[in-house]
């Protein structure tokens, strides 16, 4: 166990492409109804790591419980990349992170060079 690590936050990265960009907007509105979360905007071309369009969702640590198992249930078929906020952007978005979905190829290097 690594005691020293503060988890500040955590991103939902929704991923769509053009067939499923209906779905990713319904996603998105009940997001919006239900939580008190952060929407980030739409990224209609892969941005950073993310090799497809997406947007992000922040959300804070006390949340967790009641979000990620709502966007379990409620993905629609979408990919999504949920991770904490510690400060480290590469663990974070690797070792610390778990998928809703298909595990997509992360550009990595983008990360490492930042």
């Amino acid at each position: 166990m690594n005691e020293n690590i503060v988890i500040t936050g955590f991103h939902a990265h929704i991923y769509f492409d053009h067939a499923s960009r209906d779905a990713a907007t319904l996603l998105r509105e009940g997001l919006g109804a239900k939580f008190d979360v952060r929407l980030g905007r739409w990224h209609e071309q892969p941005i950073g790591p993310h090799p497809k369009s997406m947007y992000q969702v922040a959300f804070l640590p006390h949340q967790f419980g009641e979000v990620v198992p709502w966007l379990m249930v409620n993905r629609q078929g979408l990919d999504i990349l949920v991770h904490p906020e510690t400060g480290d952007g590469v663990k974070d978005h690797t070792k610390h992170s778990l998928w809703l979905g298909e595990k997509l190829q992360l550009n990595i290097e983008v990360l490492i060079r930042s």
